[in-house]
């Protein structure tokens, strides 16, 4: 069965900041974890990015966010719901 996970992502991003998000949304695709991510607006602040991901990779892929994020430091931009 599929897992959803959500990443809250900052809108007002410079541009390097939206390239490290790209990153790891692409790394995230690199990796296995998902074929495909879906944007939508959440209000004029944020984004949700949502992907489901196998049930039995999903603490791998949150533990795999969990590292970029700390890694970048990006705990300002981006969450995990």
């Amino acid at each position: 069965m599929e897992k959803a996970i959500q990443l809250k992502v900052r809108k007002d991003l410079d541009a390097k900041m939206q390239h490290t998000i790209l990153k790891l949304k692409g790394s995230l695709i690199s990796k296995g974890y998902t074929e495909i991510i879906h944007i939508l607006d959440q209000d004029e602040e944020y984004h949700l990015n949502t992907f489901e991901t196998a049930a039995e990779k999903r603490n791998e892929a949150r533990q795999y966010i969990a590292a970029f994020i700390d890694r970048e430091n990006l705990a300002d931009t981006i969450e995990v719901r």
